[in-house]
Protein backbone atom coordinates (compact mmCIF):
# COMPACT_ATOMS: atom_id res chain seq x y z
CA UNK A 1 0.00 0.00 0.00
CA UNK A 2 1.00 3.35 -0.71
CA UNK A 3 1.32 6.49 1.11
CA UNK A 4 -1.27 8.05 -1.10
CA UNK A 5 -3.93 5.37 0.79
CA UNK A 6 -2.82 6.68 4.22
CA UNK A 7 -4.46 9.08 6.19
CA UNK A 8 -2.57 10.07 8.69
CA UNK A 9 -3.44 11.86 12.48
CA UNK A 10 -4.65 10.19 15.28
CA UNK A 11 -8.59 9.55 15.30
CA UNK A 12 -9.77 12.70 16.59
CA UNK A 13 -7.84 14.91 14.36
CA UNK A 14 -9.77 13.29 11.25
CA UNK A 15 -13.05 14.95 9.81
CA UNK A 16 -15.44 13.67 7.41
CA UNK A 17 -15.23 14.52 4.33
CA UNK A 18 -17.55 14.03 0.86
CA UNK A 19 -16.49 14.11 -2.52
CA UNK A 20 -17.78 13.83 -6.00
CA UNK A 21 -15.68 13.43 -9.43
CA UNK A 22 -16.27 16.07 -12.25
CA UNK A 23 -17.11 14.34 -15.47
CA UNK A 24 -17.11 15.64 -19.09
CA UNK A 25 -19.33 14.03 -21.47
CA UNK A 26 -18.40 15.58 -24.51
CA UNK A 27 -21.27 13.22 -25.97
CA UNK A 28 -23.88 13.19 -23.93
CA UNK A 29 -25.95 10.52 -26.00
CA UNK A 30 -22.99 7.77 -25.93
CA UNK A 31 -22.22 8.78 -22.12
CA UNK A 32 -18.37 8.10 -22.72
CA UNK A 33 -16.55 10.20 -19.92
CA UNK A 34 -13.29 11.55 -18.57
CA UNK A 35 -12.07 12.61 -15.27
CA UNK A 36 -11.27 16.22 -15.36
CA UNK A 37 -11.85 17.86 -11.78
CA UNK A 38 -12.70 17.12 -7.67
CA UNK A 39 -15.48 18.77 -5.81
CA UNK A 40 -14.50 18.20 -1.76
CA UNK A 41 -16.92 19.57 1.28
CA UNK A 42 -15.86 19.21 5.36
CA UNK A 43 -18.98 20.92 6.88
CA UNK A 44 -16.51 20.49 10.22
CA UNK A 45 -13.95 22.93 8.43
CA UNK A 46 -16.53 24.89 6.52
CA UNK A 47 -14.80 23.73 3.75
CA UNK A 48 -15.33 23.40 -0.01
CA UNK A 49 -13.31 23.54 -2.76
CA UNK A 50 -12.20 22.11 -6.68
CA UNK A 51 -9.35 21.00 -8.62
CA UNK A 52 -9.69 20.72 -11.91
CA UNK A 53 -7.34 19.00 -14.67
CA UNK A 54 -8.47 18.84 -18.27
CA UNK A 55 -6.57 16.01 -20.57
CA UNK A 56 -7.26 17.86 -23.65
CA UNK A 57 -5.94 15.12 -25.67
CA UNK A 58 -8.42 12.30 -23.87
CA UNK A 59 -11.21 14.91 -24.53
CA UNK A 60 -10.71 14.91 -28.25
CA UNK A 61 -10.31 11.52 -28.80
CA UNK A 62 -13.51 11.39 -27.30
CA UNK A 63 -15.08 14.01 -29.90
CA UNK A 64 -12.97 15.86 -31.97
CA UNK A 65 -15.34 18.55 -32.36
CA UNK A 66 -15.52 19.03 -28.41
CA UNK A 67 -15.98 22.68 -26.90
CA UNK A 68 -12.51 22.75 -25.13
CA UNK A 69 -12.48 26.22 -24.53
CA UNK A 70 -16.61 25.75 -23.28
CA UNK A 71 -15.13 22.77 -20.84
CA UNK A 72 -12.45 24.94 -19.41
CA UNK A 73 -14.79 27.98 -18.65
CA UNK A 74 -17.04 25.52 -17.36
CA UNK A 75 -14.56 24.07 -15.08
CA UNK A 76 -13.00 26.99 -14.01
CA UNK A 77 -16.36 28.66 -13.20
CA UNK A 78 -16.80 25.55 -10.72
CA UNK A 79 -13.58 26.10 -9.14
CA UNK A 80 -15.16 29.73 -8.35
CA UNK A 81 -17.95 28.35 -6.95
CA UNK A 82 -15.98 26.63 -4.37
CA UNK A 83 -13.88 29.71 -4.28
CA UNK A 84 -16.96 31.65 -3.05
CA UNK A 85 -16.45 35.89 -3.16
CA UNK A 86 -17.35 37.40 -6.71
CA UNK A 87 -15.84 33.94 -8.71
CA UNK A 88 -18.94 32.65 -7.20
CA UNK A 89 -21.18 35.17 -8.46
CA UNK A 90 -24.69 34.63 -7.38
CA UNK A 91 -23.72 32.13 -5.22
CA UNK A 92 -21.18 34.50 -2.89
CA UNK A 93 -23.41 34.51 0.13
CA UNK A 94 -24.03 30.86 0.21
CA UNK A 95 -22.57 28.64 2.48
CA UNK A 96 -19.78 26.23 1.60
CA UNK A 97 -22.77 23.41 2.09
CA UNK A 98 -25.21 24.77 -0.11
CA UNK A 99 -22.48 25.44 -2.91
CA UNK A 100 -21.13 22.13 -3.06
CA UNK A 101 -25.10 20.46 -2.89
CA UNK A 102 -25.65 22.96 -6.15
CA UNK A 103 -22.60 21.92 -7.64
CA UNK A 104 -23.24 17.95 -7.02
CA UNK A 105 -26.63 17.81 -8.03
CA UNK A 106 -27.01 15.90 -11.12
CA UNK A 107 -27.63 17.73 -14.30
CA UNK A 108 -27.41 16.76 -18.54
CA UNK A 109 -24.40 19.18 -19.54
CA UNK A 110 -20.92 18.11 -20.61
CA UNK A 111 -19.62 18.55 -17.37
CA UNK A 112 -21.33 16.48 -14.70
CA UNK A 113 -20.89 15.17 -11.23
CA UNK A 114 -20.31 11.70 -10.21
CA UNK A 115 -21.86 10.43 -7.16
CA UNK A 116 -20.77 11.88 -3.52
CA UNK A 117 -18.41 9.58 -1.76
CA UNK A 118 -17.38 9.81 1.72
CA UNK A 119 -13.57 10.06 4.03
CA UNK A 120 -11.95 11.10 7.06
CA UNK A 121 -8.78 13.81 6.30
CA UNK A 122 -7.02 15.97 8.31
CA UNK A 123 -6.59 18.11 5.79
CA UNK A 124 -9.77 18.87 3.46
CA UNK A 125 -7.43 21.24 1.17
CA UNK A 126 -4.70 18.36 0.69
CA UNK A 127 -7.01 15.44 0.61
CA UNK A 128 -8.46 18.10 -2.70
CA UNK A 129 -4.85 17.98 -4.04
CA UNK A 130 -4.89 14.39 -3.69
CA UNK A 131 -7.83 13.40 -4.71
CA UNK A 132 -6.98 14.89 -7.85
CA UNK A 133 -3.95 12.97 -8.38
CA UNK A 134 -5.66 9.75 -7.74
CA UNK A 135 -8.63 10.36 -9.43
CA UNK A 136 -8.09 12.56 -12.07
CA UNK A 137 -4.51 12.93 -13.30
Amino acid sequence: MSDRHIIKGGTRDRQIYEYAVLRVVPRVERGECINAGVLVYCRAESYVGARTHLDEARLLALDPEADVAGVRAALRAVEGMCAGGLAAGQAADDTPGRRFRWLVAPRSTIVQPGPVHTGLTTDPAAETERLLDVLVK
